[in-house]
């Protein structure tokens, strides 16, 4: 048999310098994932503000910018949703090289583009709140100064649109983590369930199966996730439910072949004259002795399904906008990898690459440790 028990797998994961850094990159994702808009600069819901004076702009580009407020600024928040959310801006920001403050106006040299600009009249009422419009000159200049001037550096540059290439790729992390496990958990239990029943059952419930699984093996995988998500629609949700569905018939024929050589053990010919009921068998005896190999295809499973969504979302039949996802940055700067401005496809690619990488290795990794023969 082979010794899975937690322990002994992380010990032994902990001595190969590959599945080190691999689980150590899918800890960060993982972080990075929870606390994406505590750690992002632009932290508005899906990172979607947008600033179209900036659109393509380079990485570590810095501007100045005025925060005007918005008419329903002030309004109550709700910090537990922000905190998971974003939170929704009260101001909107204006991009600016200089500005004079005077008596009665904020005169503000307004940045359209690097060698554009207009300037913009701004009166104090739409910037100052009630008790502050009256006051002294010096007050209202540092209030000005002090709360709605600030500085921001772009340290991945801005997408077409703008946006905060390092703010939608750290809010992009959560869709590829959240489609690879729900992936996983659709795909393992659907063919702990088959797989299990028709290697343990065989006969006629064993050839019912294995005729599903190799009519669905048939069909190739993007072409079924394409029907699946016409039939259920577009979404978030929906195409983490497609992907799922879709990847049970590997894992099935593995649990099918393991269960098949375990069934003839002596031990389950033991559970058996002891009168105990077929489910107790399979879930009790069975399957805890193939953990091994249900963990290494989890791991393959879940690096699948991130590269299946990047796929449909670069296709538009994945996450929608404005919702971040490392798929649809690609699709929305592709036609950019021909001009100056490569990295706007590039980086969400890397991040892709990455991510795969770290569970393709940690799957290699659990393979070797758990390999029995070895």
């Amino acid at each position: 048999m082979n010794d899975a028990r937690p322990d002994t797998v992380i010990r032994k994961l902990l001595k190969k310098p590959p599945a080190i850094v691999a689980i150590s990159i899918i800890i960060i994702t993982c972080l990075i994932a929870v606390f994406a808009y505590q750690l992002s600069p632009d932290n508005t819901p899906d990172a979607n503000r947008m600033v179209v004076e900036l659109a393509a702009k380079p990485p570590g580009f810095t501007m100045h910018f005025l925060n005007i407020p918005k008419k329903n600024a002030g309004s109550i928040h709700n910090n537990a949703s922000e905190w998971f959310s974003g939170k929704q801006s009260d101001h909107d920001l204006l991009p600016y090289n200089g500005y004079t403050i005077t008596n009665d106006n904020l005169i503000v040299r307004h940045y359209i583009d690097d060698s554009m600009e207009d300037t913009i009249r701004i009166s104090y009422n739409m910037l100052l709140p009630l008790n502050l419009r009256n006051a002294a000159l010096s007050t209202m200049r540092n209030y000005i100064q002090r709360t709605l001037l600030e500085t921001r550096t772009f340290y991945l540059g801005t997408d077409r649109y703008g946006r905060d290439i390092l703010s939608r790729l750290l809010a992009g992390t959560r869709v590829s983590l959240s489609v690879g496990l729900i992936a996983v958990l659709l795909s393992i239990s659907i063919g702990i369930i088959l797989g299990s029943v028709a290697g343990y059952y065989g006969g006629i419930i064993d050839n019912a199966i294995m005729w599903l699984i190799n009519i669905l093996w048939a069909i190739p995988t993007l072409l079924l996730v394409f029907a699946i998500t016409l039939t259920i629609g577009k979404g978030f949700w929906e195409i983490f439910i497609a992907i799922g569905l879709t990847m049970w018939v590997g894992a099935a024929r593995l649990i099918r072949g393991q269960v098949m050589v375990l069934r003839k053990m002596e031990y389950i010919t033991a559970a058996k004259a002891l009168g105990l009921p077929d489910y107790r068998i399979i879930f009790k005896h069975i399957l805890p002795n193939i953990a091994g190999p249900i963990m290494v295809i989890a791991a393959s499973n879940f690096a699948t399904a991130i590269l299946i969504e990047a796929g449909l979302s670069f296709l538009g039949i994945g996450v929608q906008p404005p919702q971040p996802s490392w798929g649809l940055m690609i699709k929305e700067h592709y036609n950019f990898l021909i001009t100056n401005r490569p990295l706007l496809a590039i980086i969400p690619g890397l991040a892709i690459m990455l991510l795969v990488y770290a569970f393709n290795i940690l799957g290699n990794a659990l393979r070797d440790v758990l390999d029995v023969k070895s």
